[in-house]
């Protein structure tokens, strides 16, 4: 596996008695490793997706689609190699010919997009969907996809990991970026669904904890449940403690505070505080925003980009 590989999956293939070796950036970069280890110890190696028996086995979810969703219009189906794709499709389109089918892949892996549009270009860095980060489509999966998918779209990291979280704080659901991805394609393309009963596959949840805690941390940013604000102020007794009362008159949490007097670009007898809030939404940040400014005190929220010591 990638070296890159969320350690929950490698402990769960662990699990099962398997030997896991960790080795390159990518799939790619794993198999001559791979093809070493079968050559030397007699083994078979079994391609990840570009294999008959393996696309087959995929395309059972064709089979269970088909059953359990036989009114289905569109079909959206992650893209890493193309095996999950290329058995889905031959399934369904032989049970629900009208069906169509459509791809998603990651932006910095997009390498099936490209080769059926021609293009080529270089792949690499690090992705949240790195369950689906294929340098290069299969010789077999390629012309299956080229024939049977209806089109392949492409997003980005912004719209996986949205799609993870609304599927963490709406279904209750685990998933992880490769699997959000089809997900992720609604929500970028929603003209191309509209009107249409439509099937998505989530097709993994391996996640690491601390990568999911990471994501529903900045969700909730994002959403304005949790605001990061810069209060500007003279360096005074009491002032925090005025502060802190109109924030908590507009029924807001305050759950971390930090004062910069020294290292920041603050004027000689000034103090910026730096206050994380919890808060309903991005209405009531632009309110407790509004309560300081009118109590006298300078205030500017602080995004992503805005380190703790600027």
């Amino acid at each position: 596996m990638p070296a890159n590989t969320p350690f929950v999956k490698v402990q769960q293939t662990r699990a099962f008695g398997a030997k896991v070796v960790l080795i390159g950036e990518t799939i790619a970069e794993c198999k001559p490793e791979a093809d070493r280890i079968a050559r030397e110890q007699g083994m078979a190696f079994i391609h990840p997706f570009d294999d008959e028996a393996v696309i087959a086995g995929q395309g059972t979810l064709g089979l269970e689609i088909a059953e359990d969703a036989p009114a289905a219009e569109a079909v959206v189906v992650p893209i890493g190699g193309g095996g999950l794709i290329s058995g889905v499709s031959i399934a369904l389109q032989a049970l629900l010919p009208g069906v169509e089918v459509i791809g998603v892949e990651s932006e910095r892996y997009a390498s099936t997009s490209d080769t059926l549009a021609g293009r080529s270009r270089d792949y690499g860095g690090q992705t949240v969907a790195e369950g689906i980060a294929v340098k290069a489509p299969g010789d077999i999966t390629l012309p299956i996809i080229r024939d049977r998918v209806s089109d392949v779209l492409v997003v980005d990291e912004s719209a996986i990991e949205r799609a993870i979280s609304l599927y963490f704080n709406v279904e209750k659901t685990v998933a992880e970026g490769a699997g959000a991805a089809s997900l992720a394609a609604i929500l970028t393309n929603p003209e191309c669904f509209r009107g249409k009963r439509v099937v998505i596959v989530l097709s993994g949840g391996n996640i690491d904890s601390r990568l999911m805690a990471t994501v529903i941390m900045r969700s909730l940013v994002h959403d304005g449940q949790i605001a990061r604000i810069r209060v500007h102020a003279a360096d005074i007794p009491g002032q925090l403690a005025n502060v802190a009362r109109i924030i908590a008159e507009n029924q807001a949490n305050i759950v971390e505070v930090e004062h910069q007097r020294l290292f920041a670009d603050v004027a000689l007898k000034s103090a910026d505080i730096d206050i994380t809030i919890e808060t309903r939404d991005r209405e009531h940040v632009s309110e407790i925003k509004a309560a300081l400014n009118a109590a006298g005190f300078v205030v500017s929220e602080l995004g992503f980009e805005t380190s703790r010591s600027s």
